[in-house]
């Protein structure tokens, strides 16, 4: 028999109340430290950042003559099922070409509607963009991204990578394509750093294809 079912009714029920407060109390103390650090309980979300698209709206705002934009309809970009979610997806070049997607931290939408959001607001530098639903006649640019992940060399050492290719097309007809790939290095070897390495590929991307662009003649409608 225990030294607790010896003791009176009155005392067991004193000592079975004060076990439940002990553990009302402890588990309090665990929510709120929970609550006190959203981050290890919550995805943490990424998008490719601002820093281009406020360099390219100055660009809009710049005088030009009239004109001197011509019309471009930048369509939604596509990407296959591996990037047409909201994971980060990094590879394992050291490991078999393993892949896979951080647990707690994402895009805030797939990297093909990031990129597409990115690219309309970068290439207003370069030409008056319009969506491929606008009822304007215009040159399509059509841009299919097959890459967009944080590559791993070694566990300690990896960089953001992006391949796409981009065709211009009127009226029907491809008037130029061309195949894009830029790599930047990830300062640390996780979420965060994969994720300031593809902003950086991302905005190499569209100033790539931006002076691309304005070595086409696309002016006019089909």
């Amino acid at each position: 028999m225990s030294r607790t079912s010896r003791l009176p009714r009155s005392m067991q029920r004193a000592a079975a109340a004060g076990s439940a407060l002990l553990a009302a109390l402890a588990l309090g103390a665990l929510l709120a430290a929970c609550a006190g650090n959203p981050a290890s309980i919550n995805d943490v979300r990424y998008d490719l950042g601002l820093q281009s698209s406020l360099e390219a709206q100055d660009a809009q705002a710049a005088p030009a003559a009239p004109g001197a934009r011509p019309l471009l309809k930048v369509l939604a970009v596509s990407a296959p099922p591996p990037l047409d979610n909201d994971g980060i997806l990094y590879r394992m070049n050291f490991d078999s070409q393993r892949t896979a997607r951080y647990a707690n931290s994402r895009w805030t939408m797939s990297p093909a509607r990031l990129l597409t959001e990115h690219l309309r607001t970068s290439l207003g530098a370069h030409a008056t963009v319009l969506a491929g639903g606008d009822a304007v006649q215009a040159p399509m640019l059509k841009v299919e991204l097959y890459e967009f992940e944080q590559v791993f060399e070694s566990p300690t050492q990896s960089a953001g990578v992006l391949a796409a290719r981009a065709t211009l097309m009127r009226g029907g007809k491809v008037l130029a394509q061309r195949s894009f790939a830029t790599r930047a290095p990830a300062a640390t070897p996780d979420a965060a750093g994969g994720v300031r390495a593809l902003q950086a590929a991302s905005d190499d991307f569209a100033n790539q294809l931006g002076a691309w662009l304005s070595t086409q003649s696309f002016a006019g409608t089909p």
